[in-house]
């Protein structure tokens, strides 16, 4: 591809692609290069240490992840792009927290599943290249593949990694979603975005299970959103009760960064709230038949779960809820579930509502 295009050509190629995004949606797009060492440094030594917990994966794609070249050769530049996906409707997440009969759902998986829309706008943008310049090698991606994505957009310019492990954009705060195209276009890259952060460090004694162990340390063995939507198993006991009502990831370290003033609630329709899950009552999403499950979370983030992760969280939750009849109805119904795992953490939980019961 180097020799197809002038400096001058891909200079304005770049501007273009900043036009371009803005009408597909994406709030900002940059360009990076794809090397990546002192971030492969990291991954390696976060891996040797276990802190990636079950997520297997993370050890298989080897270096792939660090070196976009490998996992599609022939890679010059990474094209990134980030969207807002706070749902824009939602009740505000600290009143649901705060309410332990309600269940807390990440704002960024209130809406339709922000894979399915990056990705199919990050495909419309190629396609919209395509057009203008002709065909080019590429291939999308939205957290779908090995692929340091965090890096790699600050590399290009849409933000730093904050304390607390996530990408930080200093007039958008951190409630967004990444994509990538890995091209073969010699685009000129864009300049790195500085840390920001200073002297704050609010991120870390907000997090419920100690998840962020030191600025910019993160042991995702203790980290509730790893817990609630990556790990199959039983959720370890003794974190059970700081997951409170959290029944599919946790916003808190978001929730406490100073630059979250900045956040934009997403301008995308498809975010928009479905099935009234921004303040859901625990006993009633409990009830839900597998059916029921099936059919409300077609289409959304929730999917990933499965129902018996999804009845895993809700019991955990109803176990940290105020003591109530309808709690230890809805707990008891499922004693004897034909999931073993469903059977634990309801059995728990029956046991922290009869105890606060007592208290």
């Amino acid at each position: 591809m180097a020799s197809k295009f002038t400096a001058t050509e891909l200079g304005a190629l770049r501007t273009r692609l900043d036009g371009l995004a803005r009408e597909l949606g994406f709030d900002q797009v940059g360009v990076a290069g794809i090397e990546l060492p002192d971030d492969e440094a990291n991954l390696e030594r976060w891996i040797a240490e276990r802190r990636h917990g079950g997520m297997d994966y993370m050890e298989r794609h080897g270096r792939c992840r660090s070196r976009p070249g490998e996992l599609v050769p022939g890679t010059l530049r990474v094209i990134s792009v980030r969207m807002a996906a706070n749902a824009p409707d939602a009740a505000p997440a600290a009143s649901v927290l705060a309410d332990g009969r309600k269940g807390f759902i990440a704002r960024y998986a209130l809406g339709r599943d922000y894979h399915k829309v990056l990705r199919g706008r990050l495909a419309d943008l190629a396609a919209r290249l395509e057009a203008e310049i002709g065909p080019f090698g590429y291939r999308a991606f939205v957290d779908s593949a090995p692929v340091m994505e965090k890096p790699l957009a600050r590399n290009a310019g849409l933000g730093w990694i904050g304390k607390h492990t996530n990408l930080i954009n200093e007039r958008a705060g951190s409630l967004f979603m990444l994509g990538e195209l890995l091209t073969d276009l010699p685009l000129p890259v864009d300049a790195r975005s500085p840390d920001r952060c200073g002297t704050c460090s609010a991120c870390l004694p907000a997090c419920p299970t100690g998840a962020i162990t030191a600025p910019y340390q993160l042991d995702a063995r203790r980290c509730i959103s790893y817990l609630t939507i990556e790990h199959h198993g039983p959720i370890p006991e003794a974190l059970r009760g700081a997951i409170g009502n959290r029944i599919f990831g946790c916003d808190d370290c978001q929730l406490v960064c100073p630059w979250n003033k900045f956040a934009r609630v997403a301008a995308e329709p498809d975010f928009r709230v479905r099935h009234g899950l921004d303040a859901p009552d625990l006993v009633e999403l409990f009830g839900w038949t597998e059916a029921e499950y099936e059919e409300r979370s077609r289409g959304s983030a929730l999917r990933r779960l499965g129902y018996r992760r999804w009845l895993r969280n809700i019991a955990i939750a109803l176990g940290n809820a105020p003591r109530s009849d309808a709690a230890a109805v809805a707990l008891a119904a499922r004693r004897d579930d034909a999931d073993p795992i469903v059977r634990e953490h309801v059995r728990w939980a029956l046991g922290r509502q009869l105890r606060h019961a007592r208290d």
